[in-house]
């Protein structure tokens, strides 16, 4: 089944949407349905189930289910589900029962927990993109996975003709430049405080938790660089950063849910083994809710 149009491939501000719960701990989909619609005016696209999502802590019916309301709501944009795991048999199986739901890409880290060689990263990655109807984003991020991707992986990756983008959370300035400097893969931002810095640099665009509040000033950001304008850009992302802070001041997404919730948009609910921000956390984010997105 052909993947939604992507005239720009990757390039854009992409949310990794959080997953509302309801009083009861089940999928909030009518709250999902209408936090994509909140946002959708102002990015490029969604990611479902990724890493915000708790997705580790949704079962397989739950995934799919939120993908499908996603999907449902977002209109013409695209939609990258993301994929993990540690048994390839068994993620190979997940990426085959997503051919027939129209996602732009699957967003893929390596094997977590297992730490594999170079070669075994290779091997795993190349078996996915095979199997994929879509493109695969390389989800480079080894504080949550223990899988350092060297940049002479990265770039091997890259001559997969189904292998497109990189969501770069790897911690390496230098492996970010080469791989711009490559120009193969779209380097799409993951750390949310090195937004301006990727884009100025050349990068794709973000994939940016944060960006769930005041969306569109972040894409303000990445536009104001793509036409050149950047005092611009510094001008709006200074306003960005002490969100951004408070963002990842403590375990995504407890602080994202937490500003949500005070707006009305969700309930301030995750999943074990998941905790809600402090109180302290929540008291500082309540002062953070200004003009509405």
């Amino acid at each position: 089944m052909p993947s939604a149009s992507l005239p720009a491939g990757f390039a854009g501000l992409w949310i990794p949407l959080v997953t509302p719960f309801d009083a009861d701990g089940a999928v909030d989909h009518a709250a999902l349905r209408a936090l994509v619609a909140r946002l959708a005016p102002h990015v490029a696209g969604f990611v479902a189930c990724g890493s915000t999502g708790e997705a580790a802590a949704l079962d397989d019916a739950e995934r799919l289910a939120v993908l499908d309301t996603v999907l449902d709501a977002v209109g013409p944009l695209p939609v990258v589900m993301g994929i993990s795991g540690y048994h390839l048999g068994h993620t190979l199986d997940a990426v085959r029962a997503l051919a027939a739901r129209p996602i732009a890409g699957l967003l893929v880290p390596p094997p977590h927990t297992t730490r594999p060689s170079q070669a075994g990263i290779v091997q795993w990655f190349t078996a996915l993109a095979d199997a994929a109807h879509v493109p695969l984003i390389v989800y480079d991020i080894p504080y949550r996975t223990g899988a350092v991707l060297e940049t002479a992986t990265l770039l091997e990756l890259a001559a997969h003709p189904n292998i497109r983008a990189v969501k770069d959370c790897g911690g390496s300035p230098a492996k970010t430049q080469a791989l711009i400097a490559d120009g193969r893969l779209q380097v799409l931002a993951g750390e949310d405080a090195q937004i301006l810095t990727t884009a100025a640099l050349g990068g794709a665009g973000a994939i940016a938790a944060s960006a769930h509040w005041r969306a569109d000033a972040f894409a303000a950001v990445l536009r104001h660089v793509a036409a050149g304008e950047l005092p611009a850009a510094r001008a709006v992302w200074a306003s960005l950063q002490p969100w951004v802070a408070d963002c990842f001041a403590e375990p995504n997404p407890a602080p994202v849910k937490a500003l949500l919730a005070q707006a009305g948009w969700i309930r301030n609910v995750l999943r074990a083994p998941m905790t809600a921000a402090s109180p302290a956390l929540e008291r500082q984010l309540s002062r953070r809710i200004g003009p509405r997105v």
